[in-house]
């Protein structure tokens, strides 16, 4: 098959799979008109490559990945660790997410959202976080004034 079939069924662009090609993760035959054809085990390697990195494993851990899938003598405690390695990384961000949401959601509970100028939001940005006391309202002369 052809790039363009092998990017459909793995679900890759034709551009991941010549980045791919290009550092080693894999190495599709070449007919005599130089064109690239893809084979039953260089699908099946692509459709690993597209699967493993929706899991996030880096290019590095993809290519281990394949060895170990390559190799019928290999301990599926390697591939575990590999795993495990993942989820432990995940756990990490799912952990810097859920403080990035608490920081944001802070922020906007702070904005009053309405036509005056002051904005905890923009001051958190500019590294002038707002103060912990609630912002007290103005009233339209002032408002106006301040801007």
């Amino acid at each position: 098959m052809n790039i363009k079939d092998a990017a459909t069924l793995s679900g890759l662009p034709a551009k991941t799979i010549r980045y791919y090609e290009e550092i080693g993760l894999l190495r599709p035959a070449r007919g005599a008109n130089g064109y690239r054809s893809f084979g039953e085990r260089e699908a099946a390697k692509l459709v690993f490559l597209a699967r493993a990195r929706g899991l996030g494993f880096s290019i590095e851990d993809c290519r281990s990945l394949l060895s170990l899938y390559e190799d019928r003598s290999r301990a599926s405690a390697d591939v575990r660790a590999l795993a495990e390695e993942r989820l432990v990384e995940i756990d990490r961000k799912i952990q810097e997410l859920q403080g990035l949401r608490a920081t944001l959601s802070t922020l906007v509970q702070r904005c009053h959202g309405d036509d005056r100028p002051d904005c905890p939001i923009l001051e958190d940005l500019a590294g002038r976080p707002a103060a912990d006391a609630p912002v007290t309202a103005r009233s339209d002369d002032s408002a106006a004034a301040a801007r």
